[in-house]
């Protein structure tokens, strides 16, 4: 069965909705987004892997005032995977306090529990070349 109108909404909600908490600082709030599981993988910016909703709130705790000020996400790509699961692919624009900003590319898994849909891995890939696949 197709990924229906309702579940697609809902899982690109579910993604917006992660700038929104992170930058008002609602970490008490992750679980909204996360499954209590989650494998947040920051390799490529020189983190690895935070396993764990209480990991992420200890690391975006630990970075303070180097945090971006605004999360953006776009270009959201779904792939139903079957069996409650859904691929969604994702451009990030973070912006620093001093007006910097950074591109990344989110590749995720969602998954639908018994709270709704659910990020339970999300892989976030820097953006430093032109015209290449990473």
């Amino acid at each position: 069965m197709a990924l229906g109108t309702e579940d697609r909404l809902a899982v690109l909600e579910l993604i917006a909705l992660h700038g929104h908490l992170v930058d008002d600082g609602e970490l008490h709030r992750l679980d909204e987004l996360f499954t209590d599981d989650l494998v947040y993988d920051v390799t490529s910016l020189g983190h690895g892997s935070l396993v764990g909703v209480d990991a992420f709130r200890d690391a975006a705790l630990a970075m303070g005032a180097h945090n971006p000020v605004g999360h953006h996400v776009t270009n959201i790509v779904l792939t139903d995977l079957g069996d409650g699961r859904v691929s969604a692919r994702s451009k990030g624009i973070g912006i620093n306090a001093d007006g910097t900003s950074g591109s990344v590319t989110y590749e995720d898994t969602v998954v639908r529990g018994e709270q709704g849909w659910r990020i339970a891995r999300r892989k976030v890939i820097a953006r430093r070349t032109p015209l290449s696949a990473s």
